[in-house]
């Protein structure tokens, strides 16, 4: 079998909007290891620390800051770069948030996807679209079954009708405007559930809202412990999308699969098995074995107002059958992998670099990460209470927390995908 994505971004122009963003620079690393010449488009760096400045992409690629709601500036962006690939990511992206800016969530969530769409139609170049919305597109019934990309679109907050509204938004413009081969790329929607890993500094997730409060030596606050998620690793989601993204390239330069026929315009939704779907309570306890010291709160229930979802799980059937996708990582290694990275960031952050909150809470994250407790190599082994012993920071004259946190970012997505291989995921060929 021929490399599925492996090759296929090599030497392509790629254009990721919200490459600043959580999976918007993980998928730019990703895609600079594939060998892509990426162009990226976002409003803003969204949080302090950043990711994205943390491993340096802003000298990696080109980063063009813009405002998806500005249409006319979003498709001069896309008529001088002329990407033949598009991953649309940028969204306003927070639950809680949404209920504060409801119009401003709709506009870039909704509006956003319309822009990006109608600067594709101006942009002949562009032969695959992925436009990435997510899993509470769903109408949530709170079912005990996963949801399929058949089911109802819908939403009782802001945020999750914004992306329901731009699932609708898209394939309008799919079946109205796109008709490869001929006219327009091929496109598909994905849809993902929580995802958790390393680099996300975004206000009210579980994992950097833990993570903040571990490295001040503070009780980390679950404000909905009882809630179901569908967690999985960045990576995970990630390789679904660029599988994805792959075969809507293949199709539109090659034709049909002859087996399972076209992928434009169709829905994909990209999460773990239902036994992997754990409670925010269960997710805090698994990252609090790293850091036995620290201790997890219930939040006294006082923002009922601003309801979120307390269980939502997909099925993935449809991404098996049509792209022979799934999952790698199990849950505690999923939690691994995001601990590691929190580790070596800590280990190598100092003043000047990615901005942790000040040099004792570097200290006792780090020592709360103890390099013989958590090994790169293994990825499946069984983790052990840590110490809190003190680990040294990189302070020597050459040390630079890029390069080291971005190699250490490459390295994740290498064990990653071995791991992948070993077990048999048909991307990886």
């Amino acid at each position: 079998m021929k490399p599925v994505f492996e090759n296929l971004y090599k030497g392509r122009r790629v254009f990721v909007t919200g490459h600043t963003g959580f999976k918007g620079f993980w998928l730019t690393v990703w895609l600079l290891e594939l060998g892509a010449e990426v162009t990226g488009w976002s409003l803003d760096v969204p949080t302090t620390p950043s990711g994205f400045l943390s491993l340096g992409l802003d000298k990696r690629i080109t980063h063009m800051q813009g405002d998806i709601r500005d249409r006319k500036a979003l498709t001069r962006a896309l008529v001088s770069c002329r990407p033949e690939v598009i991953f649309h990511l940028a969204a306003q992206a927070l639950v809680r948030r949404s209920y504060e800016d409801p119009v401003a969530t709709v506009e870039s969530n909704a509006a956003g996807t319309m822009n990006i769409l109608e600067a594709v139609r101006n942009t002949p170049s562009v032969k695959s679209l992925v436009l990435i919305t997510s899993d509470k597109c769903y109408r949530n019934d709170e079912w005990v079954y996963g949801y399929r990309e058949t089911d109802h679109l819908g939403g009782n907050d802001p945020y999750s009708a914004s992306k329901a509204c731009a699932e609708i938004i898209a394939h309008a413009w799919f079946r109205s405007f796109f008709r490869p081969p001929a006219n327009g790329p091929c496109a598909a929607t994905a849809r993902a559930g929580n995802v958790i890993g390393g680099g996300d500094w975004a206000t009210d997730r579980i994992v950097p809202d833990c993570v903040r409060a571990f490295a001040g030596g503070a009780d980390a606050v679950l404000r909905n412990p009882d809630a179901t998620r569908p967690w999985q690793h960045v990576l995970e989601p990630l390789s679904g999308y660029l599988h994805l993204g792959a075969r809507l390239l293949r199709e539109k330069e090659e034709g049909l699969n002859a087996r399972i026929g076209s992928l434009h315009g169709e829905s994909f939704n990209f999460g773990p098995p239902a036994n992997v779907d754990a409670s925010v309570g269960k997710l805090a306890g698994a990252l609090r074995r790293y850091w036995p010291t620290f201790t997890c709160i219930a939040e006294p229930r006082q923002h009922e107002e601003k309801k979120e979802s307390t269980l939502l799980k997909l099925c993935c059937d449809k991404a098996l059958a049509l792209l022979d996708w799934k999952t790698t990582l199990s849950f505690a290694e999923t939690v691994r992998f995001t601990a590691e990275w929190y580790r070596e960031f800590y280990r190598h952050a100092r003043n000047g670099g990615a901005h942790p909150s000040t040099d004792a809470d570097r200290g006792r994250f780090s020592g709360a990460l103890d390099s013989g407790a958590l090994r790169r190599t293994d990825a499946t082994r069984e983790p052990r209470a840590l110490s809190n012993s003190t680990v040294d920071f990189a302070q020597s004259a050459d040390a630079s927390l890029p390069p080291a946190i971005y190699a250490f970012t490459v390295e994740q997505i290498a064990r990653y995908r071995s791991l992948a291989a070993e077990r048999g995921l048909s991307w990886t060929l």
